[in-house]
């Protein structure tokens, strides 16, 4: 299944995944970072990317500015507990997010609605938005600026495909520095 899930999305992803690399790569050639949430498995995906970015991929290069808004458990309660779980992320896009710069959405259903009010909060505030979901029309893909479908509807296989998207668009990046 696995297999079978990485040759449709050869298929299926590859120029939506370029298009986000190159919509990454101009976001911080110009000064401007990338933000990354999601939930679950998605949040550890998140984190993962932006380390990516702020260490190194596979060759030696400058950091670049990416933060998973998912890893300060001081800001994620204390707003979950004020204002309510649903806009934990929308609460960090508007404090730090700036025009210019990315928002990548990681959700498996495209469904959540703490990414989906990020996405809402990153628009108005002219922040570019990416959606990392499975292949179902979800919400996120809706209001996403640019949506990477997975083609599956089974959680591992999506996850699998999203943390491979990461690098690969960590790869592009680092070609690029």
């Amino acid at each position: 299944m696995h297999q079978k899930t990485v040759e449709l999305f050869k298929e299926q992803c590859i120029p939506t995944l370029r298009k986000i690399a190159e919509t990454c790569r101009d976001a911080l050639k110009s000064g401007h970072k990338i933000m990354l949430c999601g939930n679950g498995g998605s949040a550890a995906d998140s984190q993962h990317i932006a380390a990516e970015f702020v260490g190194r991929f596979h060759k030696e290069r400058i950091s670049l500015p990416a933060i998973a808004l998912t890893t300060d458990t001081s800001i994620l309660t204390a707003v979950g507990n004020d204002y309510g779980y649903d806009v934990v992320f929308k609460r960090q896009v508007e404090g730090l997010g700036r025009e210019g710069d990315v928002l990548i959405g990681i959700s498996t259903s495209g469904n959540s609605k703490n990414v989906i009010e990020a996405f809402m909060e990153a628009k108005a505030k002219g922040i570019r938005t990416i959606a990392f979901t499975g292949e179902k029309e979800s919400r996120s893909s809706e209001v996403a600026d640019i949506t990477l479908r997975v083609p599956s509807t089974v959680t591992a296989r999506i996850q699998e495909c999203h943390i491979l998207s990461g690098h690969i668009i960590c790869s592009f990046i680092d070609e690029e520095y």
